[in-house]
């Protein structure tokens, strides 16, 4: 019997859509990296995580606060001193960012003494811009990375109020990166508790009223200037004071 053509079409495209993946509805998810803990192996970060775990150390469990991320974060001690001195000095803050860090390696820095020792009363997550800009991570593998790092914090810290932050922006303008961190901010938000976990997005911030970044607030449209930081330490307080019942005492 001679089958017509349209019907040989037919079948000729579904063969297709099966060899392309498109019909195929039941494929197993691939393994989300982002909430496996790696640490990192490069010689800076290395000597860095040693130092913080110095720092966290000799605070002998002193810190009010304690602050992790990224670069970002880091920064801090940078462009940031300054403002840091201002309002986290008298807290005894402690600083745990690491330049160039992904949610893995905080994962797993967590669990390798950064927190050893420590009973601070807020901390303050920043992470997740390293991730964004890899496709293979999509906005839900991010999601789940810091989601992650959050719930790891509430186990190793079940006395201390965590402070989420939305990843900031970052490029110059508009762009399918920054986006995809906005996709990530709309569901972190719905971690927060109204008890032990709290979200903040403040990225607004640090852009301009036509959707640009300018260099006065990010000269590579990613880390702070002066400014950045104390715009966000501006943006942060009102919530610190409210989670840890005052303002910085004064030296």
């Amino acid at each position: 019997m001679r089958v017509p053509t349209f019907l040989r079409t037919s079948i000729v495209a579904v063969g297709l859509l099966a060899n392309t993946g498109f019909a195929q509805t039941n494929s197993p998810p691939t393994t989300n990296r982002c909430v496996v803990p790696v640490p990192r192996t490069d010689e800076k970060a290395t000597n860095r995580f040693l130092e913080l775990n110095r720092r966290v150390k000799d605070s002998a469990g002193r810190a009010e606060v304690i602050f992790i991320g990224d670069s970002i974060t880091q920064g801090w001690e940078g462009s940031g001193k300054e403002v840091w001195a201002k309002y986290y000095g008298p807290r005894h803050a402690l600083n745990l960012g690491i330049g160039s860090d992904h949610t893995q390696p905080v994962l797993w820095r967590l669990e390798q003494g950064n927190l050893d020792g420590l009973k601070p009363r807020v901390a303050v997550v920043l992470i997740g811009v390293n991730n964004l800009p890899e496709e293979t991570n999509t906005p839900r593998m991010v999601l789940e990375g810091v989601t992650a790092v959050v719930r790891r914090l509430r186990e190793k810290l079940p006395e201390t109020k965590i402070l989420l932050l939305g990843i900031f922006p970052f490029r110059e303008d508009f762009h399918l990166q920054r986006a995809k961190g906005l996709q990530v901010n709309q569901a972190l938000r719905k971690l927060a508790d109204g008890r032990w976990v709290h979200f903040l997005d403040c990225g607004h911030i640090f852009i301009e009223p036509d959707g640009r970044i300018s260099k006065e607030m990010m000269p590579d449209f990613v880390h702070l200037t002066p400014k950045g930081y104390r715009l966000w330490a501006e943006a942060l307080e009102p919530k610190l004071v409210q989670l840890l019942g005052k303002s910085p005492e004064k030296n």
